[in-house]
């Protein structure tokens, strides 16, 4: 039976990439860079085979989506921020197998997903950008799964127990990324350049400072209570919908673990960002 082996809330800025390339900007993430690196040595050293990652940047309109390509070879280019992310080449396995338990699973459980192989359905930089910090040497399978950008946080709640149960059904050990921001208010366009080390609102990084304590204090079921609101009040990205997995992957509201926190809290272009490591022992994703 597999298993789920690390589970972790991790940042995937574009500015983390520009801070490892020359230039005037380097050097500006490495808290993150570093962070990230531990993550995934943590996950080596749990004998994780595959990363699933709830990938933001891949958002979808309709329904749950998994690319559950046999390979990953492609070289990269972000459309949102070009300048910040290009010529990003990668080679990574993929997960066909455990990509179809999950549809199944969430199909059990009542909602619609799907896994595709399209030769064009390439990978996106909330997956990137953590793989080449995590998974250098390619040696361990690459399956993102897509954020439906109209999705509610229960439904994501219950895509979080789908995960769970696929990789019960399955003989892999997972590491599960919830790649995304915390607050994700991005400044006015004529502004925006002023603020890539800040938090675009006060009142956002008040909010996400807080719920940083809830998570290293343990303080889950209430942190879950009150997720759909921070979700809409603070400009959830991707619908908060990795946020609202991890926490359904883990036991939701009866999870006892207290978040490791890896790095400080950063801003990034009006965004809040961290690193948090959750005890999968504390949870009900161990065997």
């Amino acid at each position: 039976m597999g298993e789920v082996v690390l589970a972790a809330k991790i940042t995937h800025v574009p500015s983390i990439w520009l801070s490892i390339q020359p230039g005037k900007h380097y050097g500006i993430r490495r808290p993150a860079e570093v962070a990230l690196t531990e993550i995934g040595q943590r996950a080596r050293e749990r004998g994780a085979d595959t990363f699933l990652v709830a990938d933001t940047h891949w958002m979808n309109s309709i329904g749950f989506h998994l690319n559950g390509k046999e390979r990953h070879r492609a070289s990269y280019a972000s459309h949102e921020l070009p300048h910040f992310i290009h010529d990003l080449a990668y080679d990574y396995a993929g997960d066909p197998e455990l990509a179809e338990l999950i549809r199944e699973e969430i199909a059990a459980g009542g909602q619609k997903a799907m896994v595709h192989t399209y030769k064009d359905l390439g990978l996106e930089y909330a997956t990137l950008v953590p793989m080449y910090f995590m998974n250098g040497d390619s040696s361990i399978r690459v399956l993102p799964i897509g954020c439906n950008i109209y999705s509610s946080i229960e439904e994501n709640r219950r895509i979080g127990e789908a995960l769970l149960r696929a990789v019960r059904r399955s003989d892999r050990k997972v590491a599960f990324l919830a790649s995304g921001s915390l607050s994700h208010a991005f400044p006015p366009n004529e502004i925006a350049e002023s603020l890539l080390n800040d938090v675009s609102s006060e009142i956002n990084r008040q909010v996400d400072l807080k719920v940083l304590d809830m998570w290293c204090e343990g303080r889950i079921s209430e942190f879950v209570e009150m997720l759909p609101d921070y979700n809409r009040r603070c400009t959830g990205e991707g619908a908060m919908a990795d946020t609202a997995m991890l926490f359904g992957l883990l036991g939701w509201d009866s999870y006892q673990g207290k978040g490791e926190q890896l790095c400080p809290y950063f801003g990034s272009s009006g965004t809040g960002q961290v690193v948090v490591d959750f005890p999968v022992e504390a949870s009900g994703a161990v065997h």
